[in-house]
């Protein structure tokens, strides 16, 4: 009885949530962003939203045949430049979509003006979607890895895939939590939801169960409030400031919280709901490459985190699954967008996910064989270790002929050679004389992200490490380290 009122009570609460408060942070979200609007009238401003506006008109006026082979002689005049394959056209696309299906009644310029507000609330309704997927207590471990028969373990802790280290947590650093807990309870009256979730019946154990009682739904609510009112997301997506940061940042938010979804469930979690997720995330992807060239994040970040749980041990059907489809379909689908073409294939910058690609594919043959032969595991070491050093011999030589006699691979960017070098060395004066593009500072950080966000970022980051780590969450790491490095080096990027 107990524990059916206590289901009624978290679905009334879960529902109020989902209907009340979360609509009404993105409606604050979007007010919030027409200051400039309400003040000034529907303008566009700033010199990139200008001519991105007046690429939109083109394409809305002339068609997409058109807009593709355009020669704009008004754009770096004198020598003019032709837009329509150097520009990342989504923006413009997106924009005329809304004009001749969804909102026919308003005018090209003012719908231009209203996109950023629009998509800055969408993305932080994304930006909480992520944290509330990464917060459901789905499985964290295999199947018959859990202390019984009938035992569901919702999180785990970072150290328990990691070798030598995962019998110091069991032996040693568990028992210290135990402990702890346990005053906390005995302080507080309760465990603050920091203790283990109670043991699920068998018939819930299809690694994809949600607890309705977990603080997966207060999470993605904060997250999102976070989101609308962040000066460094708010100064990117203010009414007027037409530009593709303003659409790129909820197709970011959205591929990330799809890939997220798509991960839901235990290593052994074989589903069609996998393939169907990664589809939806490479279709994400897809718009994303197709507003801003920053995509090259996405993709990389997407390919570090799938080798970071290879690494960490956890690769099974439904890791292989997501990854292969996601980059697949993403991959083909790039290629189709003007500006990108055979890039994807091409650039140096984006072979590491194409190496995890293929790494995967190889750990799903010696997986298959191992099963066929029913290897034991030091038989199957030694077949890895002989298919990845044959595989990496055949790619070396077929990367040296291919760069050697034909050219093939282009060079890494001044934009991404600054992220690892000084400025001052990326060899374009360009790039080296904006602001943005200079080495961030802690007062940056401050202003960007609010002194709060910056002190308890690390905190959120060592709970999921130590509490709350399943495949999913550990997104967050990957994603919280790789972005602190890389804006740690351009200040742009935070």
């Amino acid at each position: 009885m107990a524990k059916t009122i206590n289901i009624i009570v978290s679905a009334v609460w879960t529902y109020f949530c989902l209907v009340k408060i979360l609509p009404r942070i993105a409606e604050k979200a979007y007010t919030i962003r027409l200051h400039a609007v309400n003040e000034y009238g529907p303008i566009i401003h700033e010199f990139d939203p200008y001519f991105n506006y007046r690429a939109t008109e083109y394409l809305y006026y002339n068609g997409w045949e058109r807009f593709v082979k355009w020669f704009d002689y008004q754009s770096w005049y004198p020598l003019g430049r032709p837009v329509g394959t150097t520009i990342y056209p989504g923006m413009q696309v997106t924009a005329v979509f809304i004009k001749n299906h969804l909102m026919k009644h308003m005018s090209l310029n003012d719908i231009c003006v209203y996109i950023p507000a629009w998509f800055g609330s969408i993305a932080s309704v994304m930006t909480g979607l992520i944290a509330y997927e990464c917060s459901l207590p789905v499985a964290a471990s295999k199947q018959g890895q859990t202390n019984g028969e009938n035992d569901f373990k919702p999180y785990g802790c970072i150290f328990e895939s990691i070798p030598i280290l995962s019998v110091i947590y069991s032996k040693a650093i568990l028992p210290l939590i135990t402990l702890l807990l346990k005053g906390i309870t005995y302080v507080f009256g309760s465990d603050l939801g920091l203790s283990s979730l109670s043991i699920l019946p068998s018939a819930y154990k299809v690694y994809n169960v949600v607890d309705l009682s977990s603080p997966a739904v207060e999470c993605g609510l904060v997250a999102a409030a976070i989101m609308s009112i962040v000066p460094a997301h708010m100064m990117r997506s203010i009414g007027g400031g037409y530009d593709n940061e303003s659409i790129a940042n909820t197709a970011m938010t959205m591929t990330f919280f799809l890939w997220c979804r798509t991960l839901r469930g235990g290593m052994d979690y074989n589903s069609l709901s996998t393939l169907v997720w990664g589809a939806l995330t490479a279709i994400s992807y897809f718009y994303m490459v197709a507003v801003w060239g920053g995509y090259i994040f996405v993709i990389n970040l997407i390919g570090v985190h799938a080798g970071v749980l290879v690494l960490l041990g956890r690769f099974g059907p439904k890791l292989y699954r997501a990854y292969s489809v996601f980059y697949f379909i993403g991959t083909a689908l790039a290629c189709q967008v003007p500006v990108v073409g055979k890039t994807p294939l091409k650039s140096l910058e984006q072979l590491g996910p194409m190496a995890v690609f293929v790494g995967f594919q190889l750990l799903a043959f010696c997986d298959y064989w191992k099963k066929k032969k029913n290897l034991n595991r030091l038989q199957t070491w030694k077949l890895r270790i002989g298919v990845f050093l044959l595989a990496g011999l055949v790619a070396a030589g077929m990367a040296f002929v291919l760069d050697h006699y034909y050219g093939y691979f282009g060079p890494i960017s001044s934009r991404v050679r600054g992220l690892f070098v000084k400025h001052t060395k990326t060899g374009n004066p360009l790039v080296d004389s904006v602001a943005e593009h200079q080495p961030a500072s802690e007062q940056a950080y401050n202003q960007y992200l609010g002194e709060s966000i910056v002190s308890v970022a690390p905190i959120g980051m060592v709970l999921i490490a130590l509490r709350y780590f399943h495949d999913s969450s550990s997104f967050l790491l990957v994603y919280g380290l790789t972005t602190y490095f890389f804006s740690h080096k351009m200040g742009r990027l935070i």
